[in-house]
């Protein structure tokens, strides 16, 4: 059935036939749809008789005992489908949190579960009105447009807006479990070879992350044996050694779970296992070899979001975090972002 008229329909349709839409098309059935939507089974079919008509075409075939979709039904239905789902999240949401107070915060995975989640026990019991809501994605997301309160984010200080708040910087450093380096004890960077090196999968694909390759910091901290001078001679140690293996992951926190349980040496973002060096469930064999990083942790704040007091404690608390991880590593900010921290 194709519909016609004599001028193109320009308004938009009305939405309240579209849950019925979705239905029928689900269940390509009138009778189950209509089950479903606690509707009688015309009035199902009314419903969708009054959508074709809005959009100007079938949207279903029907048959005798089946129906199926259009082109036209089809391709609503992706559309539909996708915006019902997240209309009845938002209505969840909605109804979860009215009258309470809570903060939606967007950050990376890695560092929500390594850095953040630990530490989120203590604001929780100081604020136990307060709902806290991550949202976990490499995705950026845009603080102006979306109902995110907050984003942690990383990234050179270039390009960083104004308004953010530097957290800590960062440096990278081997790391190992105390039990491997009880099997392969590393006190010299020719020890390495008798391992396997775990590192970022992704970092060479993108400049900034390229600082997180153990090529970088071998060139940076590479030495020869000791001459008979003894003296360490600086060295391009990469085309030299050769470790047992090489092992590659995409996030941070495999890496270090790898290192955890044994399965090699890591080089890990400091901030990000201050606390199991603090532990001891990991081990710096080599500290004097740290690498400084031009990668800074940011905190930013939507501008709609900043005055309401729950997002105001958050930040302090969070804040008073930042200070905390700046200290266990010793962190120096750089010149160009003191200006910026709290």
């Amino acid at each position: 059935m194709q519909l016609t008229s004599s001028h193109p329909r320009t308004r938009p349709i009305a939405a309240g036939h579209l849950r019925a839409f979705e239905a029928v098309a689900r269940h390509l059935n009138f009778r189950a749809a209509a089950e479903e939507l606690s509707l009688t089974q015309s009035a199902v079919s009314r419903q969708i008789q009054a959508l074709e008509d809005e959009v100007g075409t079938a949207l279903f075939l029907r048959h005798t005992r089946a129906v199926e979709l259009t082109s036209a039904g089809s391709q609503l239905l992706r559309a539909a489908a996708s915006a019902l789902e997240r209309i009845d999240a938002s209505v969840r949401q909605i109804r979860q949190s009215a009258g309470r107070k809570s903060v939606a915060i967007t950050t990376w995975a890695s560092f929500a579960s390594m850095w953040l989640i630990p530490r989120l026990e203590a604001f929780q019991r100081d604020h136990p009105d307060i709902d806290i809501r991550i949202d976990a994605t490499d995705n950026a997301v845009d603080l102006a447009t979306s109902d995110v309160d907050l984003a942690l984010r990383y990234a050179v200080p270039q390009g960083i807006p104004a308004s953010a708040q530097r957290l800590f910087g960062e440096q990278l450093t081997p790391v190992a479990s105390p039990w491997l380096l009880k099997t392969h004890p590393i006190k010299s960077i020719e020890d390495l070879s008798k391992c396997a090196l775990i590192e970022a999968g992704d970092a060479h694909r993108t400049r900034h992350l390229e600082w997180l390759t153990w090529q970088r910091w071998l060139d940076t901290f590479g030495v020869q044996p000791v001459a008979a001078s003894g003296k360490r001679t600086r060295a391009s140690v990469p085309a030299k050694l050769s470790p047992q293996r090489w092992m590659y992951f995409n996030y941070a926190n495999q890496i270090v779970q790898a290192a955890l349980t044994g399965q090699g040496v890591a080089l890990a973002r400091l901030p990000l296992v201050a606390e199991s060096l603090a532990s001891g469930a990991l081990v710096e064999p080599l500290p004097h070899t740290r690498l400084d990083s031009p990668l800074v942790y940011w905190l930013m704040v939507a501008p709609r979001s900043a005055q309401r007091p729950e997002v105001k404690a958050f930040c302090d608390w969070l804040l008073v975090q930042a200070a905390a991880t700046r200290e266990a590593i010793g962190d120096v900010p750089d010149p160009d972002t003191v200006d910026q921290m709290d």
